[in-house]
């Protein structure tokens, strides 16, 4: 499989997780504030309109480095901040040097973010992976939200740079983050842990090391979790491991199902709007796929 095949698989669901991350944007200095970004990150999460969200979102990235420049080691203020440039960058940013730079800069706040919290994280990239492997194994419960936000900041951050083989190569170290989180709160953020997994495990056909059938394990297990209710799953599982197996009929439902759904969800808004996009395009292309 080409690397801007593996790499569009990123983009999707990275802007997925990312859009549902918004909601963690809110444990900031004080309650002025906390109230403050509770109701902007409300106002993007239910936006149906994602070009006012594109044009007022670059305030929101100053408001947080201002703040990361008064209290530069509080990991909830570093947690948003990977987040929020995550979520520009991968969703609304073309120009590929700036998507670079905004990813870098959300994978180093995400990083300091855990490393705060965990003094044997903050050198991630140096360690082999049997270390990197046993540290994520004394991730606990409540390590959850922080990791994942790493996990998603990692993702789009190999994204950026899928040009490079070697920055491909960091993909296992993803995957490990999201298996452990899976075993440790599978539900988080929607069941966004098995939604990556069911991603990763669909990026390439059987002969190359694709896992199609454990794939659909995740994403059924995603869809379940979230109720039907975030259709980007619907979507990822119709593109990543529908046409995969050449499965037209299911492809084409879960497209219909996306499509015919009610957007309007509470914190949901924006990404199903995102996804039914995505459902139009993917039915569009589907008679020269199949």
């Amino acid at each position: 499989m080409e690397i801007s095949q593996i790499s569009y698989s990123l983009h999707i669901i990275v802007t997925a997780a990312i859009l549902t991350l918004l909601s963690a944007c809110t444990s900031l200095v004080n309650s002025a504030t906390a109230t403050m970004a509770t109701n902007l990150s409300s106002a993007i999460l239910n936006s149906d309109d994602p070009q006012t969200v594109a044009d007022g979102a670059p305030a929101y990235l100053l408001l947080l480095d201002s703040m990361l420049r008064n209290k530069p080691d509080k990991p909830q203020l570093l947690r948003s901040a990977a987040t929020l440039y995550s979520a520009y960058a991968r969703v609304f940013v073309k120009d590929k040097r700036r998507v670079q730079r905004m990813s870098k800069h959300a994978l180093g706040y995400a990083i300091r973010a855990v490393c705060v919290e965990n003094k044997a994280a903050c050198h991630l990239h140096q360690m082999n992976f049997t270390d990197y492997q046993a540290l994520l194994d004394t991730l606990s419960q409540e390590d959850v939200p922080g990791w994942y936000i790493l996990g998603v900041a990692w993702a789009g951050w190999i994204d950026a740079n899928r040009q490079d083989w070697s920055t491909m190569a960091e993909l296992p170290r993803v995957e490990a983050i999201m298996d452990r989180l899976a075993t440790l709160d599978g539900s988080f953020k929607q069941g966004g842990p098995h939604l990556y997994l069911g991603i990763l495990s669909t990026l390439l056909p059987p002969a190359l090391g694709g896992k199609p059938a454990m794939g659909r394990r995740h994403f059924e297990k995603a869809d379940s979790i979230a109720k039907g209710k975030n259709l980007i799953i619907k979507v990822m599982f119709a593109e990543k491991y529908a046409r995969l197996v050449f499965d037209q009929d299911l492809h084409d439902a879960l497209l219909n199902e996306v499509i015919s759904a009610n957007p309007i969800v509470p914190d949901l808004t924006l990404m199903n709007i995102l996804a039914q996009q995505r459902a139009r395009e993917l039915l569009a292309t589907g008679q020269d796929y199949f």
